[in-house]
């Protein structure tokens, strides 16, 4: 009698990523447009202390700020960790330091990126100044980095918190804020039968033993009584909408149409709702106990799309306690 193979472990890249367009008040605008000048400004609160980077409104009254200050651009290390694996996008392909250091003139500390040798050579309290990106755009990578400083804050070429009206030509209005992140993902024994029975057409979810409540996608667990889930149960393959909303916002690289209409759908035998696209039916037709059934394209994975079954609609206290 032979063993049996154990289940092939999976495991696939992943990234989210979210980009997205923030319009930047006058403050913020300020502060970036100075950088690509070659200026670092702050603000200053209500109680008289300069913020850097700056910031729209007190932290601590939430009066509206608007007296900016130009600082030095040298100043001092209050805090460091070392970061010997830089990623991807990181402000030097290099092993560096991330450092939060509070520049000459102002009272609180900015994060960046210090260029040092080794850990060995940084330190708390060590003196920093800013080394300038050679190409600047009005963002905070025009400060590429950090670099080791030798002079001391008296020094003829620094400067206090002096007064700066923030006019500058052409100022940023606005900037793309790049939120990404990349991961391997694997996963569990649940996931992974749940994947391998979408490889074949099939729904699988997994049942609690004590409240009976089916998982699709299961969990491995019920998160409500804490048991193990084991007993996996077919659902569907058709279901019922229990509420949508509808998409007028195009999706980069998804080449869908707008306006489409996303859903959740609770498949029948399910204990929760799950979410899929709706197809086949006019955006504005589609509704709450609308009967679908799962669309597959040619080698797909997972349906494309749910569209409509033909059934009558299914009876609102049917799927009530899945909404």
């Amino acid at each position: 009698m032979t063993a049996a193979s154990p289940p092939e472990v999976l495991r696939a890249p992943l990234v989210v990523e979210f980009p997205f367009t923030r319009s930047l008040g006058p403050v913020q605008s300020a502060f970036l447009t100075g950088l690509r000048e070659g200026v670092v400004l702050g603000v200053r609160t209500s109680a008289r202390k300069v913020m850097v980077p700056p910031v729209e409104y007190d932290p601590v009254t939430a009066d509206e700020l608007r007296e900016l200050v130009e600082v030095a651009p040298t100043g001092t290390v209050t805090t460091w960790a070392w970061n010997g694996e830089p990623r991807p996008q990181q402000p030097l392909a290099t092993p560096f330091a991330w450092v939060l250091v509070r520049l000459d003139g102002a009272d609180t500390a900015l994060l960046h990126a210090l260029d040092a040798p080794g850990p060995d050579a940084v330190r708390t309290g060590m003196r920093v100044r800013v080394r300038w990106a050679a190409e600047r755009a009005g963002a905070i990578t025009d400060i590429a980095c950090f670099e080791p400083y030798e002079g001391d804050v008296g020094d003829a070429d620094e400067r206090g918190a002096v007064p700066h009206d923030g006019v500058f030509g052409e100022p940023v209005t606005g900037i793309v804020a790049e939120a990404r992140l990349d991961y391997t993902y694997s996963p569990g024994r649940a996931q992974t039968a749940y994947i391998a029975a979408l490889s074949e057409r099939r729904t699988v979810g997994e049942r609690c033993p004590s409240c009976h409540k089916v998982y699709v996608p299961p969990r491995g667990a019920c998160p409500t009584c804490g048991v193990a889930t084991t007993d996996r149960v077919e659902v569907g393959p058709a279901g019922t909408v229990t509420t949508f909303c509808i998409v007028n916002i195009k999706a980069k690289n998804l080449d869908i149409e707008v306006p489409y209409v996303y859903a959740h759908i609770a498949l029948d035998g399910a204990g929760l709702a799950l979410h899929g696209r709706i197809g086949g039916i006019p955006y504005d037709q589609v509704r709450m106990g609308l009967r679908v059934e799962p669309v597959w394209t040619e080698g797909g994975r997972y349906p494309d799309h749910y569209r409509p079954t033909g059934e009558p609609d299914a009876d609102y206290d049917a799927y009530k306690e899945l909404i």
